[in-house]
């Protein structure tokens, strides 16, 4: 079977299980698309087509999420993708990022994490969101590759959110930039380099240290759930 048969295959697949039960269209995505879907995960009215799909417990998928074009997308534990997200990539290989062929297409989101709704993930590299993360709010931006002038190309780097983070509303997280462990990013920032420095708040355009953040917050003292 040819890339662009099986690609029509996952979307007929995709396209004919929106509108079923949940438990016939596990058994359908599972079956026939090779999902790894635990028994207790859901997926809501969405369009959701990496090449490997991985749902631990009691993960959720939102309505009218659409995620496609990836290599690989992993929903850990007790971890949410809200409703309305737009998560793609480009496929490995090939124009147009053919100079990077260890580039990894994927999005990953750890246990007991949120992507909330309404927010854009472009994966031409791999995205994290690490452990007890938060990105809040609506509308903010992650992308993972630019116009490399130099060479006259695109050219893209991963991203990376720690472990006990939070993204405020409406943010931009451009290649190559991190947030390190039990970090703030406010909201409307520009996220634009590799910070390592954790503790910190995070603000403004570019984003810069604010103020450093007490290590006995409740927040990243959580060992279960998000905040809603």
């Amino acid at each position: 079977m040819s890339a662009k048969t099986r690609n029509i295959f996952r979307l007929f697949i995709g396209l004919i299980s929106l509108p079923l039960p949940w438990f016939i269209k596990r058994w359908m995505l599972v079956t026939f698309l090779g999902f790894e879907i635990h028994p207790t995960a859901r997926i809501g009215w969405a369009l959701i087509l990496p090449r490997r799909l991985v749902m631990e417990e009691e993960s959720r998928i939102g309505t009218l999420t659409v995620a496609k074009s990836l290599d690989y997308i992993f929903v850990g534990a007790h971890s949410i993708i809200g409703r309305g997200n737009w998560i793609t990539g480009y496929p490995k290989g090939g124009l147009p990022f053919g100079h990077q062929p260890s580039r990894e297409p994927r999005f990953i989101i750890k246990e007991h994490s949120v992507l909330t709704h309404r927010h854009l993930v472009i994966c031409n590299a791999s995205v994290e969101i690490g452990r007890f993360s938060s990105v809040g709010g609506f509308r903010t931006t992650i992308l993972t590759h630019s116009i490399d002038t130099v060479h006259n190309r695109q050219h893209a780097e991963p991203i990376i959110i720690g472990d006990y983070c939070i993204v405020g509303t409406n943010c931009v997280l451009l290649p190559g930039s991190r947030l390190p462990d039990y970090s703030i990013l406010g909201a409307m920032s520009l996220l634009n380099k590799a910070h390592t420095e954790p503790y910190q708040a995070y603000g403004g355009v570019p984003a810069k240290p604010l103020k450093q953040l007490p290590k006995d917050a409740g927040y990243f003292l959580r060992e279960r759930g998000y905040v809603v």
